[in-house]
Order: C-alpha cells, then structure tokens, then sequence
C-alpha cells in the first residue's frame, strides 16, 4: 500500500540532514518549538512513515497517522503514553488519503473525539476506495490494465488484490473539517498555512509555518525518492504529471529556501528549492527519454526502461505503481502533442512519438 515510487531513486543533491538522531518506537524528536517528529512502521522498503506532534493547549495535533495495522496500533499505544506523556490528542490532520498517512485516523479519532482535518477531494477519495473493499475488480478496470499490456497472470493478481485499500484504513471519521488552499490555521502557539498540491493525489495538503521556518511537506517534496504519480482506471485520460510539476513550481514560489523540510519519508531536510529542480528536471529527463523510446510503436509496459532503473518484475505492487506512473508521463506527452495512440484490434492501446 505504500504510493512512493521506489522505482526512481534521486540524490540529494544540495540536501542537509540536520537531525543525527532518529526517533525509537514511542519515542519523539523535538524539530522546532512545540513541534515533535515521531515515526511509524511501514515494512518494505520504505521501512517507516514520518509523523508529527504539535504541541496545543493540554494535549496534541497530530499531522499524519499511519498505517492500521496490528504493527502500528502498538507503537501508537506505546507513543501515546511515553512520547506524547499521556496528554490526549486534541486535532488530527491528515496531508492526503494514501493508507500510510490516513489509515489510523478513524482509530484515533474516535479513541479521543477531537476534530479531523483534511481536504475535501482526498477525503471523499478515501472514502470511496475504502467502500472498495470485498467487492470485485470493476470490468473498467481490468480493460484499463489489458490495454496497457498487462498478461492473464497479472490480471488474476490485480484481481486477487482489488479493495485491499480498505483492508488498512480504520473506517474513516464520518465528518470533517475542510482543508482550502492558502487557508491560515492557529494549531497551537503558532500560525500554519495551508498549501494544496495534486498529482500525487488529488488534494494534498502541506503545512507551511513562516514563524517557525517548517514545511510539513507530507509526500509533496521527499528528499531521496520522488512521489509516485500515477494514472488510475477511474481517470485514464487524466495528467496527474502536469499537475504534480505545476504543484512544485508552486511550493518553490511560496515557500523560502531556507525552511526546514519535514516529509513524510526519510529525514526532516534542508535545500527544499533545490531538491525541487532535482526533480523536476529528473521527470523532465524520463520525458525525454520516453520520446525517444517511442520512435518505435510501444505499449505501456513497453517504456518501463525509458523511465525506471531497474527492472520491473511480476511483483503486482510495483507492477501497478510503474504502469500508473508510464501512463502519466505518456499523458503529458499526449497532452502536449507529442505522442500518438492508436488501439488495435484486442483493445491494446501503442503509443508513439509524433514525426515532425
């Protein structure tokens, strides 16, 4: 269920790490004054989710919460007592709907009946794909993933796999407070900005505090991987890449260079500008690389080496994420006029490179 591309690793280039130490189990971190870094188990490759503590009047905000699992639930139980002292939750935001940052709100809202916060798109989103769940595949979906290459195994996977979404999300709070673009929130002694993004998801949220020179980034701006952005069987016409390279232009004009960066994976960072011109000249690179490709007529699965640098295996995780993210890029590239489709006679869907 982890949405972060591990496919396309970037380095840090013109990155700090100012933090040697890492939080333990139940354990937090201080970052800044009344601000607290804590982290939650995850599994694979990523390993843990980055969350954070804000202290408010006789208890916490909570900005991201984890996956629900059995896992999590115990370092939660163990965070709550020692990290956070027994003082209660008294807000929790949520940055998007991806199970790693959404799953354990619903569990933490109703142990402590405080307020969720969260963008109406990606709370809506969450609540749709968590109703996914015991139902099966959608035919428009496995059209989607045929066209694109996919074989019968890989089919019968993604069929085995569908609803799963709901499987690590605690059911979702039933009401909200909307998160808007720009909007300004007092979360304790110190004024937040709310700044909207999308690509990656619909409707992500980062946090920006100009007193304190933070950017609770969420999956925005990671320092070493970059986000997945992906094309799903509910949009197949959509450009999430156009969108999500729009959302980085937007955090650079905003945000000052010299903030301290608090994603949701790795370490809290510094070089925010420059981490975001890595990538974006890293897709910029992919873009060009997949005109090249496409000289010669391809199908989705087909420009996997244009865009990844490794091979991309039968694992269906991996294999979802790296025909999402395909589908993206060839979008931007049909959006822009150049790339072609055409559909052939078993519905697969060729791509190629307009000829000038």
């Amino acid at each position: 269920m982890i949405t972060e591309s591990t496919l396309t690793a970037e380095k840090g280039i013109g990155i700090s790490y100012p933090f040697s130490t890492k939080p333990e189990d139940g354990q937090i971190v201080a970052v800044a004054s009344g601000v607290y870094w804590a982290r939650l188990p995850l599994g694979g490759t990523l390993a843990h989710i980055n969350i954070w503590a804000i202290e408010v009047e006789d208890g916490w905000a909570i900005v991201d919460t984890g996956l629900y699992t059995e896992a999590t639930i115990a370092v939660w139980e163990r965070l709550l007592i020692e990290g956070l002292r027994n003082k209660p939750v008294k807000a929790i935001y949520v940055t998007h709907m991806h199970p790693d940052h959404v799953g354990m709100a619903g569990w933490l809202q109703r142990r402590f009946g405080c307020r969720f916060h969260m963008t109406a798109l990606e709370y809506m989103n969450c609540r749709v794909l968590t109703n996914d769940t015991g139902k099966e595949a959608p035919d428009a979906a496995i059209t989607f993933y045929r066209s694109a290459g996919w074989d019968e195994d890989a089919i019968a996977n993604y069929r085995k796999r569908f609803g799963g979404f709901g499987r690590v999300i605690s059911e979702p709070p039933e009401s909200y407070f909307r998160l808007r673009d720009e909007m300004s929130l007092q979360i304790g002694t110190h004024s937040w900005t709310v700044l909207i993004g999308s690509g990656h998801s619909p409707e992500h949220a980062c946090l920006y505090s100009s007193e304190l020179g933070l950017l609770i980034s969420g999956d925005q701006v990671l320092p070493r991987i970059s986000s997945n952005v992906s094309i799903y069987p509910t949009e197949p016409e959509a450009n999430p890449l156009d969108d999500w390279l729009k959302s980085l232009t937007k955090v650079k004009e905003i945000v000052p260079d010299n903030v301290l960066v608090l994603p949701s994976h790795n370490e809290p960072f510094y070089g925010l500008h420059a981490r975001i011109e890595t990538l974006v000249d890293g897709h910029l690179t992919s873009l060009n690389h997949l005109q090249d490709i496409l000289q010669q007529r391809q199908r989705a699965i087909d420009v996997f080496p244009a865009l990844f640098h490794r091979k991309i295996g039968i694992d269906p995780v991996t294999l979802s994420l790296a025909t999402g993210e395909a589908l993206a890029h060839i979008n931007y590239l049909i959006a822009k006029s150049l790339v072609t489709i055409e559909v052939d006679t078993d519905d697969i869907k060729w791509y190629s490179a307009m000829t000038s």
